[in-house]
């Protein structure tokens, strides 16, 4: 099988990019830019006693996402226990409602933002009362 190992998202500003996402979900970075060879930075999104993957924020190579263009590439999910929290600090970060917190009935709470780099990331609360 092809499970997904390791994300990366491409950033204009690493520096805007990793305090947005230090700030709003705790992740914490690695330099890993002599690797690369280009700014670029290991994600570590959690222990190793939780489930999820860990990732990395790159130097975007190209031009940034357009307002209202289709996504292309993955969008990445982050599993939170209180969406309403996270959502205060996203648009306190910078970020941006892309779509608004729905139910998915029975399961959970959803929505999608832009970061502050433009790419559309989800976030997923669990709640079997979500309606």
């Amino acid at each position: 099988m092809g499970r997904i190992v390791h994300f990366e998202i491409h950033v204009d500003d690493m520096d805007r990019a990793k305090s947005f996402y230090g700030e709003v979900f705790g992740w914490t970075y690695e330099d890993w830019s002599d690797f690369a060879g280009m700014p670029y930075f290991g994600v570590v999104t959690g222990g190793d006693d939780q489930p999820g993957i860990n990732g990395a924020l790159m130097q975007r190579q190209g031009p940034s996402p357009e307002p209202n263009q289709p996504v292309n590439g993955y969008a990445c999910t982050m599993g939170v226990e209180d969406y309403d929290t996270i959502e205060a600090k996203i648009l306190d970060k910078g970020g941006v409602v892309a779509l608004p917190k729905y139910a998915l009935p029975g399961m959970a709470w959803q929505g999608y933002y832009k970061d502050t780099e433009g790419n559309i990331f989800g976030v997923h609360q669990p709640d079997e009362n979500a309606k």
